[in-house]
């Protein structure tokens, strides 16, 4: 082998060694940043992690909603279409449009058991619309939609 074809053999290792590198470290970052979907039977089955940040999502239990009195503390239930029902705690403003029997997903932390602590509340944006997660879990669980429920 020549010097020249030595030189470039080197090259190429480096720029092949170089963009693992790149590659494994952007995999590395954004592993935290990836926040799964749960719903409120895989959470209370213990399907979902503790501690770290995930999406849950489901229908608001009618009658479930408490607000604190002099904070924007609130606390309800989410339901998925099976018996079993998780607590969120949140604590900021609302979307305008949320309300009770309703789908939602909230982003936050699984503190224990079934309480769930968010820090950002996603409402849907229109009477006919419903996050593609919560209709795919309530037609897993035996609910049937017609298409303008979706």
């Amino acid at each position: 082998m020549s010097p020249r074809q030595k030189q470039r053999l080197y090259v190429v290792i480096a720029v092949i060694i170089a963009a693992f590198l790149i590659i494994g470290f952007a995999m590395f970052a954004s592993r935290d940043n990836l926040n799964l979907y749960y719903s409120p039977e895989q959470v209370h089955n213990g399907e979902a992690p503790l501690e770290k940040t995930i999406r849950v999502g489901g229908l608001v239990v009618p009658g479930s909603l408490h607000k604190g009195a002099d904070t924007l503390a609130v606390e309800f239930a989410l339901v998925d279409g099976s018996s079993e029902q998780i607590i969120v705690a949140y604590d900021g403003i609302l979307p305008d449009l949320f309300r009770e029997g309703q789908g939602i997903i909230a982003k936050g932390v699984l503190v224990e058991g079934n309480q769930f602590v968010a820090d950002e509340i996603l409402a849907k944006h229109d009477e006919e619309y419903m996050p593609p997660e919560v209709a795919a879990t309530l037609e897993s669980q035996g609910h049937r939609f017609k298409e303008k429920d979706i």
